[in-house]
């Protein structure tokens, strides 16, 4: 039970971080109001009628990020389960895979995202070959899966390396081959300890889906791109930033409770 001077303390501290916080804020704000730009600056950027009058096809642009962060994430899980396992495939017999696979996780971490996605969106099509898909949302899922199945798979890595050998000896000594071992003992615990840096993945996702639009999707940017055309104002552009952030802030407060919750477990 949290004892009476406990809780003193953290009101107190409360209220200090809440001055400061408004100290600090009010001054910025105080700052920009007299800077002599201000009035320019203000009905460019923060109009109300024209945030009012471009939000809602703003927010329904964005169900396009929104089915493809949910496709791309599919995807990008179990693929980059799969690099991580075959990167840690044992043996000289696989050399040429592991390989291959650190290649493929180099060179896609080393590519801006926006290039690949411009080589694959208009590269690929360019070919002319028959059969291939012409939609962009197809191409901008592959691209976006091939980037972050390189991370993630490092995340995956990193977790599968972080059991104990003790556990896959023990495993293997109870007659478990490797592949019931991986199964049963070793991924089910590394995919617990991964969870909060793959959701720190996935705010990076969620956001570069705006890259898309560079190939053709009309998602939440081109959208306010399009608004911003049409008024001669970049407000909407505010409506595109405030939508991630309401949609981003509870998933980065998700990560930080299970990181939190991680390390009380760990101790």
């Amino acid at each position: 039970m949290r004892r009476p001077t406990d809780r003193g303390a953290a009101l107190r501290s409360t209220a200090i971080a809440l001055g400061s916080t408004v100290l600090l804020f009010g001054l910025l704000a105080w700052l920009s109001a007299r800077s002599p730009g201000w009035p320019a600056v203000k009905e460019a950027f923060f109009n109300r009628r024209v945030l009012a009058a471009s939000l809602p096809d703003i927010v329904r642009a964005f169900g396009a990020n929104v089915r493809l962060f949910l496709v791309a994430e599919l995807f990008i899980l179990v693929l980059g389960l799969v690099v991580a396992l075959l990167r840690g495939l044992p043996g000289p017999a696989f050399f040429p895979i592991r390989l291959l696979i650190t290649a493929y996780v180099d060179v896609f971490r080393a590519l801006p995202g926006v290039l690949v996605i411009y080589i694959l969106g208009f590269g690929i099509p360019g070919l002319g070959l028959a059969g291939l898909p012409v939609d962009p949302f197809v191409y901008a899922v592959v691209a976006l899966t091939l980037i972050y199945a390189a991370y993630v798979s490092e995340v995956y890595r990193a977790g599968i390396e972080s059991i104990d050998p003790g556990q896959e000896a023990a495993a293997l000594s109870l007659g478990l081959n490797r592949a019931q071992t991986l199964r049963l003992v070793i991924l089910p615990q590394a995919i617990r300890r991964v969870i909060p840096p793959l959701l720190n993945d996935f705010i990076g996702l969620q956001k570069d889906t705006v890259l898309v639009s560079y190939i053709g999707v009309v998602e939440i940017f081109r959208q306010s791109y399009i608004k911003q055309a049409g008024s001669f104002n970049f407000t909407p552009y505010l409506g595109t930033a405030l939508v991630f952030i309401v949609v981003t802030l509870p998933l980065a407060r998700l990560t930080d409770w299970l990181l939190r919750r991680e390390r009380g477990g760990a101790a």
